[in-house]
């Protein structure tokens, strides 16, 4: 059966994204929020640990996103700007930076 996840108790979810090993959400906030598997960097907090509980991604901090994308290996948003980001694996240049390099925070496209 779902399971109503916990650690937004107090806040409204209004967008979510499943990739194949890990999950994205956006609170009403703005708040983009990440858990789940976290090679090769996909969650988005600078580092590849796995995380058991959502954790906002603090790299957006003082930025409203508004929408969210996790694939398999990477993951994107879209701040309210205009602006798109993306983090993850950068083969086989997938991350839109014009290089292959693997993103550990998110970067703006």
């Amino acid at each position: 059966l779902p399971k109503k996840i916990e650690a937004f108790a107090g806040q409204r979810v209004v967008a979510v994204s499943a990739g194949e090993y890990h999950s994205l959400a956006i609170t009403a906030d703005g708040s983009a929020w990440s858990w789940g598997d976290g090679y090769p960097g996909k969650l988005g907090h600078g580092d590849e640990q796995n995380q058991l509980l959502p954790k906002k991604v603090e790299a957006f901090a003082g930025q409203r996103v508004v929408a969210v994308s996790a694939g398999e290996y990477h993951s994107l948003a879209i701040t309210a700007d205009g602006s798109a980001w993306s983090w993850g694996d950068g083969y086989p240049g997938k991350l839109g930076h014009g290089d292959e390099q693997t993103q550990l925070l998110p970067k703006k496209i």
